[in-house]
């Protein structure tokens, strides 16, 4: 199972927040090339990087720092946030990056995930966003009435093949994934699933591994807990 760090971009720089809130934010670098290249020395396989405003507004606002990261570490990057257009989808390819992650769009034009898998499936991951149950969407502040799974299989029969669940009252929390939502996840689907929220521990990581999930997206865990962030080099998967 890869374990996968986070770096969220906001204003150009690594943020975190909590459950989503936007008003709830904490700065952690202002150089977000030098976090990646960080978590890249300690053993990353990958990277996770979201771009915030994109997701709050419905287009780029960092692209400027992913194409830096991109073009500096030697490890793959998937990129979420605001990637409403296959325009979007093939530019964000055309700079390097390995993984378009579909938010809003995927919830709101099932013809752009039909194109895009088509185009580029291997490339192309969904995310699974959730609060109470239901998907959220424009990055996590809006709420829908679309059931987790359901939105799951609708995105299997458009050839989608791998999702990132994210239990959004969990992200940021620093409490525990919900794990019960994770395996269901899991189990309905013989696609790629990555498991994030919640993250706190190495047996959490554990436990994420044996439920069967491909990968673990890590985020305020590894900027602030000594117990889960490395001081010096490790190998960060399991």
């Amino acid at each position: 199972m890869e374990v996968i760090p986070a770096i969220d971009l906001k204003g150009g720089k690594c943020v975190r927040l909590y459950q989503g809130d936007y008003s709830r934010e904490t700065i952690f670098s202002d150089d977000p090339l030098d976090v990646a290249l960080r978590w890249q020395s300690m053993g990353a396989r990958r990277l996770h990087l979201v771009d915030l405003d994109g997701a709050a507004r419905g287009e780029s606002g960092n692209l400027g720092v992913v194409e830096r990261i991109v073009s500096e570490v030697n490890i793959p990057v998937q990129l979420g946030g605001g990637i409403r257009s296959l325009v979007a989808v093939e530019r964000i390819l055309g700079v390097g990056v390995d993984r378009v992650i579909l938010g809003t769009g995927a919830v709101e034009n099932q013809e752009l995930v039909k194109m895009a898998c088509r185009e580029a499936k291997v490339n192309i991951i969904v995310g699974v966003d959730v609060r109470g149950g239901c998907v959220a969407t424009h990055g996590w502040c809006k709420g829908t009435d679309i059931a987790a799974a359901e939105f799951v299989r609708q995105m299997m029969t458009l050839g989608v093949g791998r999702f990132i669940y994210t239990d959004v009252t969990r992200d940021g929390t620093l409490t525990e994934p919900n794990f019960d939502a994770i395996e269901e996840m899991v189990k309905l689907t013989e696609c790629n699933v990555i498991a994030a929220g919640g993250i706190s521990s190495v047996e959490h990581l554990q436990k994420l591994s044996c439920l069967g999930v491909e990968g673990a997206i890590v985020g305020r865990a590894i900027y602030t807990l000594p117990t889960i962030a490395p001081s010096t080099p490790r190998q960060l998967n399991f």
